[in-house]
């Protein structure tokens, strides 16, 4: 059973609570709030990985992406090759006035093209400039967080530890090549003369002057192999 000025004495007991306890008034903008690792701000884009598949757009649920693209003809890599055409990103657009910040475009990007980013102080005073092109959302890529560490009993990627063999590779045959080059200078070194022509030392002229000399030796008459007077 309830008194007279129950709910009243009630109301000032929580005032009376509330008045002995911190304040947790967040000033923003003055200090930045601690934002989740997974906060779903903006999304960025990373161009080179774009292929313009066009899924991200197939699948948004309120068709709020907007790419344009146009094909280019690519020679071919070698000799007697075919011709190959790819498309080229001429347009990438979000209109967050539509964006429902669900996340699809991310998840069925094949390419990680599309990542979330924590910025989210973007407002505008015109609905219109909520409509971000490339250039804008590659400035957000630049502010996605780095991705968590795997579990350190996790298995390696595949991309990855074929990417790590094919750099160890390279670099193991660097090695080699540079080893071969710095025996072949140290030999150089210990025998100066070993990568020279034997015969690049005589001299023309001596060659010259013994071939003259054997010529007049033939043609003198008191040889006795020389056809002379007396026969």
């Amino acid at each position: 059973m309830s008194f007279p000025g129950s709910g009243l004495a009630k109301g000032l007991a929580v005032t009376l609570r509330t008045m002995t306890k911190r304040s947790v008034t967040a000033q923003y903008p003055d200090v930045q709030p601690d934002l989740a690792p997974r906060t779903r701000g903006v999304i960025g884009l990373f161009e080179e990985n774009c292929t313009v598949c066009m899924l991200c757009a197939r699948e948004c649920p309120d068709w709020c992406i907007y790419i344009d693209s146009h094909k280019e003809t690519v020679p071919p890599a070698a000799p007697g090759g075919r011709e190959r055409s790819r498309n080229v990103l001429d347009r990438f657009a979000i209109d967050f006035a539509l964006c429902m910040y669900c996340g699809i475009c991310i998840e069925v990007c094949p390419f990680d093209a599309l990542f979330w980013s924590p910025e989210f102080e973007y407002a505008e005073t015109d609905i219109r400039d909520l409509t971000h092109e490339r250039d804008k959302l590659r400035e957000w890529m630049w502010t996605v967080p780095e991705p968590p560490a795997l579990d350190p009993a996790a298995e390696e990627p595949k991309e990855l530890a074929a990417a790590r063999k094919a750099a160890d590779k390279l670099a193991a045959q660097q090695q080699a090549e540079a080893e071969a080059e710095a025996e072949a200078a140290r030999a150089r070194a210990q025998d100066p003369t070993a990568d020279q022509d034997p015969t690049a030392d005589q001299d023309p002229t001596a060659d010259q002057a013994g071939a003259a000399d054997r010529a007049t030796d033939r043609n003198r008459p008191d040889r006795p192999d020389t056809p002379g007077e007396g026969q």
